[in-house]
């Protein structure tokens, strides 16, 4: 009787994916003399911590990790959507997706001002403006959630309509565009903003 949301079975499939990749691309890493496979493996990850600490400067590179993790997650979201299915098309996993950041976005503050700091910080940059700063909790997972689910169910929509009016050929190139180049823009925006907002709070 216990009913399995499609999108958590897909996600378990894409986690599962992940976790095997990193096991396999990261076995036999060495100091001296390593491998194409290594040194590609460690090019790719400068890249993307030279970005967020680019972002987040270097008191913000404890939380690089997270954002790379949900950069993938996003990605291999999306561009699993080429077969027909994705877990953003449910707004439960963007709300979920969207409610960590948010933790995160809020321990990064309490954690660098304390919570003193923490508290004075939603009565800045005048007291009369503490109800507005609290209701931004609330509209920043929400404003994430939105943007990811509204784009991954337009994109999903878009090629259903196209499948339908010609489906031999004509959807191709837009599933390229809407499952690969869209889908990296979604998870690029997704953790760019994250970044933003815990640049924000641990300035």
């Amino acid at each position: 009787s216990l009913q399995i949301p499609e999108s958590v079975v897909i996600s378990w499939v894409i986690m599962l994916l992940l976790v095997v990749g990193s096991i396999l691309l990261t076995r036999n890493l060495k100091v001296d003399h390593i491998s194409k496979r290594q040194a590609a493996l460690e090019a790719l990850y400068s890249l993307g911590k030279n970005f967020f600490e680019g972002l987040l400067g270097k008191e913000g590179s404890r939380y690089v990790p997270y954002l790379m993790t949900v950069a993938l997650y996003i990605a291999c979201s999306n561009v699993i959507g080429v077969f027909g299915v994705s877990p953003h098309k449910d707004l439960d996993v963007t709300a979920a997706l969207a409610l960590m950041s948010i933790i995160l976005i809020e321990y990064a503050g309490f954690h660098k001002r304390g919570l003193k700091g923490f508290l004075k910080s939603f009565a800045e940059p005048v007291p009369i403006m503490l109800p507005i700063n609290i209701l931004e909790i609330a509209i920043r997972p929400t404003s994430l959630c939105m943007r990811l689910f509204g784009n991954v169910l337009g994109s999903f929509v878009v090629m259903k309509l196209l499948e339908f009016v010609c489906p031999a050929i004509l959807p191709i190139p837009f599933s390229l565009y809407f499952d690969f180049f869209d889908g990296f823009i979604q998870a690029y925006v997704f953790v760019f903003l994250t970044s933003l907002f815990i640049k924000e709070a641990i300035e």
